[in-house]
């Protein structure tokens, strides 16, 4: 089974405690000069991708950027 892959998602605006929680799997910062949170962590699968995706779409959240982290 191949390693994750590492993937950031930049949101806009600073998410609350409440929406944080939603992805536990990921670890967040906030640039406050931007006004965004970046998600970031391992992603095992194309699976697990699918439900992050969703879960952003769920919250009403806007996906600003998604990028593959260099290993």
């Amino acid at each position: 089974m191949p390693a994750p892959m590492r993937y950031q998602f930049i949101i806009e605006g600073e998410l609350s405690e409440r929406a944080l929680a939603a992805f536990p799997e990921l670890a967040a910062s906030t640039r406050s000069a931007r006004a965004t949170t970046t998600l970031y962590g391992p992603v095992a699968d194309s699976t697990a991708m699918r439900g992050i995706l969703a879960r952003i779409d769920s919250l009403g959240l806007t996906l600003l950027e998604m990028a593959r982290l260099p290993d």
